[in-house]
């Protein structure tokens, strides 16, 4: 008769020794929920599957009544729009989530879009207030101490940028000059030898 851990041993055998899910499934899993959420035009997309899938994209948090880094930032981010010239809406997509939805609605997102002058493939969403709160925990844009954490007006400064088939992500302060974000987008763009792969 076989002692508990020649069991146990048996049991680990039986037991796949490597992971056949991709590690960009894994990415996606943890840190990319598909929820649904509402452009400033008012159309329903799902985060990854609309937005993120196959795409290199630039993304912050804010909300229209900021008085804090918001219109900093967003006014950097209009900046960096006109660097990236045709690019934009065509291989490199922009998004602005709000930090308060109960707030910012698509029309209120609308009329903010407008007044910075945002282009085609530059969006500003929002969604549900659970919906939004995890979208800000899962892509990190939290503050290590809850208190501050909880005080949107201490939100995280920073753009995330990334290259979502490729699994190439960074960050940078979001009033870091517009030049800069765009070099530092660089870091994650296609090779010139597979220029949209994943398209």
């Amino acid at each position: 008769m076989a002692g508990p851990f020649i069991v146990a041993a048996e049991a680990q055998e039986t037991k796949p020794l490597v992971n056949n899910t991709s590690t960009r499934d894994r990415i996606r899993a943890r840190h990319f929920p598909n929820v649904l959420l509402t452009t400033h035009k008012g159309k329903k997309v799902r985060f990854y599957d609309d937005l993120l899938k196959d795409k290199i994209v630039v993304i912050n948090f804010m909300y229209v009544k900021c008085e804090g880094v918001c219109p900093g930032i967003t006014a950097n981010l209009a900046k960096l729009q006109k660097l990236l010239g045709s690019r934009l809406g065509r291989d490199i997509f922009m998004y602005s989530f709000t930090l308060k939805p109960e707030q910012d609605s698509p029309e209120v997102l609308r009329k903010y879009a407008e007044a910075y002058h945002a282009k085609q493939g530059w969006t500003f969403l929002t969604g549900t207030p659970e919906d939004m709160e995890l979208l800000r925990r899962k892509l990190g844009f939290t503050d290590p101490d809850p208190r501050r954490d909880a005080d949107k007006s201490n939100h995280i400064g920073n753009v995330r940028y990334g290259n979502e088939p490729l699994q190439l992500w960074g960050s940078c302060p979001g009033l870091s000059k517009a030049s800069w974000i765009a070099e530092s987008i660089r870091w994650v763009d296609w090779p010139k030898e597979a220029k949209g792969v994943g398209k």
